[in-house]
C-alpha cells in the first residue's frame, strides 16, 4: 500500500510514489523562481564541491537581494538546470532547497487546487 502524506490546513495529500512516473512536472514547465537562502547556498555548493562565488555565478540568477536557481529551455520548456531529464531525476536532491522539499504542499495551492492537481499526478 502505498503512503499518502497529508498536512493540516490542505484538503489533499500526496503520494510520494507517484514521482517515479510523472517525468519531472513539478521541476519543468513555465518559468518561474526557486529561491534559496545563503545556508542552502552553501549546501549545494559544498554537495557539488564548488566554491560558493562560482555556484552563485553558475548555477543562480540574482534578482534585486534574493537568488533563484537557473532554468534551461527545452523543446519550449523551462527546467531546473538541476532536473536530469534523461534520468528524469534532481542531481541535487540530497540537498535540495525547502522550497523544492515542501512541493506540494505551498500555501498558493490551498486555493489553487486544481493547479496543483494538473502539475502533480501525486495529488490525492
Amino acid at each position: 500500500m502505498s503512503e499518502i502524506i497529508k498536512k493540516e490546513g490542505f484538503e489533499y495529500g500526496f503520494k510520494p510514489s507517484a514521482c517515479f512516473e510523472c517525468n519531472g512536472k513539478c521541476c519543468r514547465g513555465e518559468s518561474g523562481y526557486i529561491w534559496l537562502n545563503n545556508v542552502e547556498i552553501k549546501k549545494i555548493a559544498e554537495f557539488l564541491k564548488l566554491d560558493e562565488e562560482i555556484f552563485r555565478k553558475d548555477y543562480l540568477n540574482k534578482i534585486k537581494y534574493k537568488y533563484s536557481i537557473k532554468e534551461v529551455k527545452i523543446n519550449g520548456e523551462f527546467e531546473c538546470i538541476f532536473f536530469n531529464n534523461k534520468k528524469n531525476s534532481c542531481q541535487i536532491y540530497e540537498v535540495r532547497p525547502e522550497q523544492c522539499r515542501t512541493f506540494p504542499f505551498w500555501d498558493y495551492f490551498k486555493t489553487h487546487i486544481k493547479e496543483v492537481k494538473k502539475e502533480c499526478i501525486g495529488i490525492v
